[in-house]
């Protein structure tokens, strides 16, 4: 099966000088952050420590402010502007990576229909999440075309029910708010035309810096005006939770600073926290643990496909499936931090799910 990929690329430039593609720059800079040696960031990204001074330099020149402070016996560590060039490409990775995987899937999917005979790939629309982009990897392992797009929850399970795509994802919390947030997709799913395949439980919670140095331990301290909260769109099943929660706690959003500030995934919110543009974000663990915030969970909550009950023993869909209940992609899925995979594959009925 064909795979494409799609990658954003910087570019540094002036009126005097070439354009300096910048990737090679930024994968220093992250390295240099991490280890505190340019020489070992050059190593662990096959540059000579030469070539990657010369990169810092010819950056420094563009910019016109340096990059990196340099003190005899002290190693290597960024200065603000280059901390800033290494948060800003973190945030535009995890903004742009359901995009470019939505592009490359859809450009996959056209080049493949130009093939004889070729049976047309299962569409999924749904949520981004990391068990949906490690499934989406699992298929392109084992060469099953998927045509994939990310959005929100409601747009998934709407485009389902108006014959857009074959599977869903969308997810609902446990405990006191399931009944209110399924009853946000019931509009669209039946008992008698559809049913869920069970993806993931995974923990939802508050994202802060590491450390937590403003002592946030729960949601209503976005009632403190000093902190800074970045949100979901609307439309998104964590944005769903989100107005939940403050209703519960009787927290009016206007009096929350920054509710209107939005970001697109988990992973964004996540950068968007770590980078200090905010200093509280709401997401899952996995999102918290990967850009090395402290995270305080709140609930966990379901992720599921529906598919309609015409496609699910269709060969597209079983082989989908297949791969959900493989106990290989169920390892891969517990790997992940926050999530439980024991029910990963298990096929449901929408009311034994959702209540009837």
């Amino acid at each position: 099966m064909l795979q494409i990929h799609l990658h954003p690329r910087w570019q540094f430039s002036d009126d005097a000088s070439p354009p300096l593609d910048a990737s090679r720059l930024l994968a220093l800079l992250a390295a240099i952050a991490h280890s505190g040696s340019i020489a070992q960031a050059a190593r662990d990204n096959d540059l000579s420590y030469r070539h990657a001074w010369g990169l810092v330099q010819q950056a420094e020149r563009l910019l016109g402010q340096p990059l990196l402070e340099r003190g005899r016996g002290r190693g290597s560590r960024l200065t603000e502007a280059g901390e800033r060039l290494v948060w800003s490409d973190a945030r535009i990775a995890a903004r742009l990576q359901p995009l470019m995987a939505s592009l490359a899937s859809e450009l996959a999917g056209e080049l493949g229909r130009l093939a004889p005979e070729a049976l047309p790939p299962a569409r999924l629309h749904a949520s981004h999440g990391f068990a949906v982009a490690t499934l989406h990897e699992q298929l392109q392992h084992r060469g099953l075309a998927v045509d994939i797009r990310y959005r929100n929850s409601l747009e998934a399970v709407a485009a389902l029910a108006n014959g857009e795509c074959e599977l869903a994802g969308f997810h609902v919390p446990l405990g006191r708010f399931e009944r209110a947030a399924a009853q946000r997709y019931r509009e669209w799913l039946h008992q008698s035309e559809h049913a869920l395949v069970h993806l993931a439980v995974r923990t939802q919670g508050l994202f802060v810096a590491a450390g937590n140095p403003l002592g946030v331990r729960g949601l209503g301290d976005l009632a403190r005006p000093e902190l800074r909260f970045v949100n979901r769109p609307v439309g998104s099943g964590t944005r769903v939770l989100t107005d939940l929660l403050l209703a519960d706690l009787g927290l009016e959003p206007e009096r929350v600073n920054g509710y209107r500030t939005t970001e697109l995934t988990h992973a964004a919110v996540a950068a968007f926290v770590a980078s200090g543009m905010a200093d509280v974000g709401l997401g899952v663990q996995t999102a918290a643990h990967r850009f090395g915030l402290h995270f305080i969970p709140l609930l966990k909550e379901r992720y599921f496909f529906a598919v309609h009950h015409r496609h699910l023993n269709g060969p597209r869909l079983q082989a989908i499936l297949q791969v959900l209940q493989a106990p290989a992609f169920r390892a891969q899925v517990a790997a992940l931090k926050g999530y439980d995979a024991s029910q990963t594959g298990r096929v449901l009925g929408v009311d034994e799910a959702l209540g009837a």
